[in-house]
């Protein structure tokens, strides 16, 4: 955005008939979506293109954003998906030797209708008090039409409970990450089946940093599909939408739980992963978003800061281990939780090679702390490969 060029006046609304009058920033029009914030002070660029935000409003906490642009390296998908952008501080121009473009203009370039000059924290407080709710962004001639009109608007758009989205934001065709990408010299140590229901690009190379060869997969996949490659693990990735929707993963992951593959799921994983072991869902009130969430290892008494992006939770008994609803996977216990709010952030088997937690580990950006549970997914393939070559081998004396 040249200095210049003044913005075009911009209005945020809010289901509850709230609204809050700021400029354009980016596209000029409307953009409806359910309003969330971010608490994350660093890595807009991350957040932008992190498919779990689609269908979201994302209110950044952080006041001044843009400083340092774009650049594609950032990228954690191909593309913008958070439905629109609420700033504060949107800066003038870029300044940093890794920019390759203003946030601005990226942001005009692919659709995506955001608002500046707005109280974002007289917005976050709001969210916080009353839950993420619907709401729509106008800007230019868009915002000039009858409030009455652009709330009716903003009321008639779905909610987010009972959304399907993993298969709009997933990848159409599987592709393989290879280990040999990023660094490792010799040849793979676990070959494993990702399912993308929303995957950010730095989940599959943390993987192959440390030797193991990723096929991502479709959300669509079926268990049939993926067995062909024969993996050692499988694991299930972030994503949009509302777990609840998500029957054909459920079924997916049942089905390799019976198979006795290890599996690891983060995000969206760990719901899906909570529902197949026969465990409820639920909205949270405004979720937890950004890369400063207190999280406790219930196993280690560690506390551990990390990155997240949810709105739905695993309704699990916090109490020491119990016996899962679907019984044939045996016992279960919550291994992580939120220090904010007690909410379920992990799940651990104890009869079946299976783990999850509700955050990510990758943490592009954010924190490291969680970066061990790569390690633990391969220590558990590892075991499994032992035991199933110690089983082949007992049969082979017999």
């Amino acid at each position: 955005m040249s200095d210049a060029i003044m913005p075009a006046q911009a209005l945020l609304v809010l289901e509850d008939g709230r609204t809050f009058r700021g400029s354009s920033y980016g596209a000029q029009g409307t953009a409806l979506g359910e309003a969330v914030f971010t608490t994350g002070m660093t890595g807009y660029q991350e957040t932008l293109t992190d498919p779990s935000y689609a269908r979201q409003l994302v209110v950044q906490t952080a006041p001044h954003i843009g400083n340092t642009g774009v650049n594609q390296a950032d990228n954690e998908s191909t593309r913008i998906w958070a439905a629109g952008y609420i700033v504060r501080d949107a800066a003038r121009r870029a300044s940093n030797w890794r920019s390759e473009g203003s946030l601005g203009d990226e942001l005009g370039a692919q659709g995506v209708v955001g608002i500046q000059g707005v109280d974002t924290r007289a917005i976050t407080r709001h969210l916080r008090e009353r839950g993420a709710m619907k709401a729509g962004i106008f800007s230019g001639s868009d915002a000039a039409r009858p409030q009455e009109q652009l709330l009716a608007e903003v009321l008639a758009q779905p909610s987010m409970a009972g959304l399907r989205l993993a298969e709009e934001v997933s990848v159409k065709e599987a592709y393989v990450v290879e280990p040999s990408a990023h660094g490792w010299a010799g040849e793979p140590l676990f070959s494993i089946a990702a399912l993308d229901l929303g995957i950010k690009s730095m989940t599959p190379a943390r993987f192959a940093e440390r030797g193991v060869r990723v096929h991502v997969l479709p959300a669509a996949t079926t268990f049939d599909q993926a067995q062909e490659l024969n993996p050692d693990g499988v694991f299930i990735s972030n994503g949009p939408g509302d777990p609840a929707t998500a029957d054909r993963q459920v079924e997916f992951v049942r089905a390799f739980l019976d198979a006795g593959v290890p599996y690891f799921g983060i995000c969206f994983g760990n719901q899906i992963l909570g529902r197949a072991l026969g465990f409820g869902t639920y909205k949270l009130r405004y979720g937890h978003r950004g890369i400063n969430q207190p999280v406790l290892d219930r196993t280690t008494g560690k506390v551990e800061i990390t990155s997240q992006n949810h709105g739905f939770a695993v309704d699990a008994p916090l109490d020491g281990p119990t016996r899962a609803p679907e019984e044939r996977f045996g016992r279960v216990e919550v291994s992580h939780i939120s220090l904010n709010d007690q909410v379920v952030e992990g799940l651990s088997c104890l009869d079946i090679p299976a783990f999850s937690v509700q955050y990510h580990p990758e943490a592009a950006s954010g924190p490291h702390d969680a970066a061990y549970l790569f390690d633990r997914f391969i220590t558990l393939m590892t075991e499994y490969q032992t035991a199933q070559s110690q089983t082949a081998q007992s049969q082979e004396n017999k």
